[in-house]
């Protein structure tokens, strides 16, 4: 048979795409808890497993396409704390509608982006030393800030102030289906996917983002704007940042300055386990969104089957590593046919 014929089998596609592994891991995990937990079934229960996947999720869609373009983010826990407390600490202090504060933070998200992208590409440092860096000051400046402005290590109340309740709306209300409340964070995560899986399926900005995380220099040579590339990137893992701020800043209208450490951590396990690769140039939104379902279910299946929750990040690893082995193997053979 022609070997061209044969590239075109639908089949071989399918197993091509990079978060396939993803997808069967998220079936049978999804099997395995219904089984063992009734609880974990009921409507209500699900619509918590979809809650906790979209907080990981959001942000796993910026982190998802970073990745593929060959750069990762350690400053991403701790920048969605840096945003919430952006929009109530400047909200409260100047007495302002919360609206003010909401834009302001996402100025200050997208300039974090941006600066963490112009110092990569300006200094040709890794963007793990980079943004290493951007972790560690904006961890201090988190809670140095806070307890200068507020006094405390928890930013001040905010939930009286103009504006607070139409945001709220907007960031942190439940839409009702079927008798089960649904968090809008889910919503926001779905079309942010959607989004994502348009520009690089779609678009030449798109194949832009492959093109660079597979050779920079290649893609360079035939005219793709690497720099601007990858500072967006970096500036669209800022704007996820900012939603999941708003979101943590509306849902409990104070913001704990020492929260968001160790959370990059899971952002970048969301997108290994859909599919994407730490060496860049292969990897999916959808994907993303996979891995951060298989972490919502994995960490609210072990509390409803009542296990010992001291095993989740064991679980956690282990996932991780069996994700990583399958979607080497997946490439590898995509790459052979």
């Amino acid at each position: 048979m022609d070997e061209r014929i044969a590239r075109q089998n639908p089949f071989q596609k399918l197993l091509g795409r990079p978060e396939v592994g993803a997808l069967v891991g998220a079936i049978v995990l999804f099997i395995f808890f219904a089984s063992v937990s009734q609880t974990f079934i009921q409507p209500a229960s699900f619509a918590t497993v979809l809650y906790g996947s979209s907080t990981i999720g959001i942000m796993a869609v910026g982190v998802s396409l970073l990745m593929i373009g060959g750069e990762f983010d350690l400053s991403t826990g701790v920048a969605v704390i840096s945003s919430a407390l952006t929009a109530s600490m400047f909200s409260w202090y100047f007495s302002m509608n919360v609206w003010v504060g909401v834009v302001l933070a996402l100025l200050v998200s997208l300039g974090i982006g941006f600066i963490n992208g112009w110092i990569l590409m300006k200094t040709k440092l890794p963007s793990f030393i980079v943004t290493l860096a951007t972790f560690l000051m904006l961890t201090g400046l988190n809670l140095g800030l806070t307890r200068m402005i507020g006094g405390g290590v928890s930013s001040p109340s905010i939930s009286n102030m103009d504006g607070y309740k139409s945001a709220q709306a907007v960031f942190s209300s439940s839409v009702t289906i079927g008798g089960v409340a649904v968090n809008n964070t889910v919503f926001i995560w779905i079309a942010l996917v959607a989004v994502a899986s348009w520009v690089l399926l779609r678009t030449k900005v798109g194949n832009w983002i492959f093109a660079v995380g597979g050779d920079a220099n290649a893609a360079r040579a035939v005219g793709v704007p690497v720099k601007a590339t990858k500072i967006g990137l970096f500036m669209a893992v800022g704007f996820c940042g900012w939603v999941l701020g708003m979101h943590n800043l509306f849902a409990f209208d104070a913001v704990q300055s020492g929260e968001g450490v160790g959370n990059e951590f899971l952002y970048i396990i969301a997108a290994v386990i859909g599919g994407c690769l730490l060496t860049g140039g292969y990897g999916s939104a959808v994907g993303g969104a996979i891995g951060a379902f298989i972490f919502g279910m994995a960490n609210k299946g072990i509390v409803y089957a009542q296990w010992n929750p001291d095993w989740f990040k064991f679980f956690l690893g282990l996932m991780l590593l069996l994700a990583t082995i399958v979607n080497l193997i997946v490439k590898r053979r995509a790459e052979l046919k």
